[in-house]
């Protein structure tokens, strides 16, 4: 496998072929067999689901492979591990627009009233918050797309270099919106884009919003200060 980009000086990569046809069935046949209260339904169609690697046998699979770690270790380390895993689609029913933002929140085991932590909310039972830089910052998001993403299917698009600015408040955002250019990022099935969670990203609505189902994998080398734990925390196909 090689990664395209410098990940390091643009805050994200690709990846083309990472898993093939039959590692992709098995994840969508599990997404479909999970217990229907963890899943968010447009119609009767799937199209976001949190909390995966808890949930989805395959995808907790997927997340501590060695295929899947040989991409996030030359960034993070051979002892970081998964902490989240997200899924979400695009479909004419649930073909939403995601502005310019940074991923700044965690998923915790419990609220703890921790220095730098800070707009606690729950989510699909989830304790979350807003991290400090020095956690984001040692982290990093696998994006394993299950569908071929083109120009017309709502693909992300990001701004490169932006999280090398830290936190960034709207005024900021808009100033870096003016002075950057944008890169879309299309990405085969089977294929992965690496980000940094710092990065400024967003995504249009699909233009012919079919599918573009995309597995979200968060990875960290960060240990947690003063009592606070990760939601879920998984280095080894049997560990947690």
């Amino acid at each position: 496998m090689v990664i395209d980009g410098d990940l390091n000086e643009r805050g994200f990569a690709t990846v083309s072929d990472v898993v093939d046809s039959s590692v992709i069935a098995d994840v969508l046949y599990d997404l479909e067999h999970v217990d229907r209260h963890r899943v968010r339904l447009a119609g009767e169609s799937l199209f976001a689901m949190r909390n995966l690697l808890h949930s989805v046998p395959a995808i907790r699979m997927l997340a501590a492979s060695p295929l899947l770690r040989s991409l996030v270790e030359p960034y993070l380390g051979v002892e970081c591990f998964a902490v989240r895993a997200i899924y979400f689609d695009k479909l004419p029913g649930a073909n939403w627009k995601v502005p310019w933002h940074q991923d700044l929140t965690v998923a915790l085991a419990r609220r703890c009233d921790v220095e730098g932590f800070r707009l606690w909310t729950v989510k699909a039972g989830v304790v979350h918050a807003q991290a400090p830089i020095w956690i984001l910052e040692r982290m990093l998001a696998v994006r394993l797309h299950l569908d071929d993403c083109r120009l017309y299917s709502g693909p992300l698009r990001v701004l490169p270099s932006t999280h090398r600015d830290g936190k960034l408040d709207s005024v900021r955002i808009e100033e870096l919106r003016s002075q950057t250019n944008e890169e879309v990022c299309m990405v085969e099935s089977g294929g992965v884009l690496l980000m940094r969670p710092l990065l400024l990203h967003a995504s249009s609505p699909a233009l012919s919003p079919s599918h573009r189902r995309v597995i979200h994998i968060e990875y960290s080398s960060a240990q947690l200060p003063d009592g606070l734990q990760w939601h879920e925390m998984l280095r080894a196909v049997n560990g947690t």
